[in-house]
């Protein structure tokens, strides 16, 4: 292990200056992780009831201060994933490396681990800068944490690259680097996974249910492992709904598609289905998230109204209903974020057979072309089923709060979808120095 400390080390010192865009990308994902883990334990180390002048009392109540780290808890889901899509895209850019240690006899797991390692020092500088940057803050507001808070600041700090580390070695565990110059993904069985994953949030939440029922568990809250239950079955349910989609649009186009942008893409996703899946599944999830959150927050401001209640005491549920409201936006730009960093890593991956359609004479245009019909095709089915979850759970919301029902909810789906676009555009630019035909020379 020491000896894949010291490759890392010597590797991530010698990169070359095109490739430090992506420690870049991997501390600011760490430093936001950090960010929020931070604010969590701040939160969480408040005792019991207080008068904080701020957050118009969200912040007194033990009971509210628990549903604030829970929301912060939640932002590190698509932080992690971001962190992984900045590990699968640093890796497959340094193939030649990779193929030179295999070469030297390292094995494709150790070739792996290093890949990872080499993370944990851009994790490292971006978790001491985020506790720097949070010690400052604290300093100008005049906070000081407990002692306990200061233990948690120093096991955030150190965990955080750990944590990024090992997600660095999940999100590479199917990607086999070759003596020979050549980079692959093996295929995983991700039905039967995605199966798995079904079962127990199913699991999960007839757990709750049970809890709930039960007379001797409802003291216990159930609410953790509802929600947990429904993250992890959206996960399982989208990764598996977009995959087959993926794969049932690129054999049929392939068959019957004359436009030569939409065949190129198509060939791409039936080649590779899972690949959209892998990077979509945040969207999804937060697409979902969202839809529901526009609709149940129209009906709770109409209720507000309806009661009639006192300036200072409606800001206090406005605040909440806000600063839920921000962590979904947050969590859908950095979703976005994600989905930028994926498209950047298939275009990467490609960049042999993206040269040699470029020196065959395919125009740039339906390079540019195909690649966000590589986005587009998948995601549009996805984000409607993703949209009609939404719709589900706001309109039960509704008949149980008798609330007011609008069409506001339904356009979410369609901004998230613009939203996906417009960044998977931001890699045509790397599309363009990708598929130049020098590249041709390296095969």
């Amino acid at each position: 292990m020491k000896a894949d400390i010291r490759i890392a080390w010597i590797l991530a010192c010698g990169s070359e200056r095109r490739e430090w865009w992506r420690f870049t990308l991997t501390l600011l994902g760490a430093l936001l992780a950090t960010g929020f883990a931070l604010a969590a334990v701040v939160v969480a180390a408040v005792p019991g009831q207080v008068s904080i002048p701020y957050a118009h009392g969200l912040l007194n109540q033990p009971g509210e201060r628990a549903g604030v780290v829970f929301t912060l808890g939640l932002l590190l889901i698509p932080v992690l994933g971001f962190l992984g899509q900045c590990a699968r895209i640093g890796a497959v850019h340094r193939h030649r490396r990779m193929a030179g240690m295999r070469l030297a006899g390292a094995s494709p797991a150790q070739v792996r681990r290093i890949a990872a390692v080499e993370s944990v020092f851009a994790c490292l500088a971006g978790s001491s800068a985020g506790f720097a940057g949070f010690a400052v803050l604290l300093a100008v507001a005049g906070h000081t944490p407990p002692p306990v808070a200061w233990a948690g600041f120093v096991a955030v700090v150190l965990a955080v690259p750990v944590v990024a580390a090992l997600v660095s070695v999940f999100a590479l565990r199917h990607v086999v680097a070759s003596p020979l110059d050549h980079v692959r993904r093996t295929n995983p069985r991700r039905g039967r996974r995605a199966a798995l994953a079904s079962l127990l949030a199913v699991g999960l939440i007839a757990a709750a249910a049970l809890l709930h029922l039960s007379p001797a568990g409802r003291s216990v809250k159930p609410f953790v492992l509802l929600v947990l239950g429904l993250v992890l079955l959206t996960g399982a349910g989208a990764i598996w709904v977009t995959g087959a989609f993926a794969a049932f649009m690129g054999r049929r186009l392939t068959l019957r598609a004359k436009n030569p942008a939409v065949l190129i893409a198509a060939s791409r996703l039936a080649h590779d289905p899972w690949a959209a899946a892998r990077t979509h599944a945040a969207l999804l999830l937060v697409t979902v998230v969202g839809v529901g959150f526009v609709g149940v927050r129209g009906i709770l401001l109409a209720l507000l109204e309806r009661n009639d209640y006192e300036p200072m005491d409606l800001a206090f549920y406005t605040t909440g209903i806000d600063l839920a409201g921000a962590a979904v936006l947050v969590a859908l730009a950095i979703s976005l974020c994600g989905l930028a960093v994926g498209t950047a890593e298939s275009l990467a991956t490609r960049r042999r057979g993206l040269a040699a359609q470029s020196a065959a004479g395919v125009p740039h245009a339906v390079l540019a072309r195909a690649t966000l019909l590589e986005t587009a095709l998948p995601l549009a089915p996805a984000l409607l089923l993703a949209g009609a979850g939404g719709v589900v759970v706001y309109l039960a919301y509704a008949a149980v709060a008798s609330g007011p029902v609008s069409l506001v909810p339904l356009l979410v789906p369609v901004v998230v979808y613009a939203a996906c676009l417009l960044a998977a555009a931001t890699s045509l630019p790397l599309l363009r120095r990708v598929a130049n035909p020098a590249e041709l020379r390296f095969t």
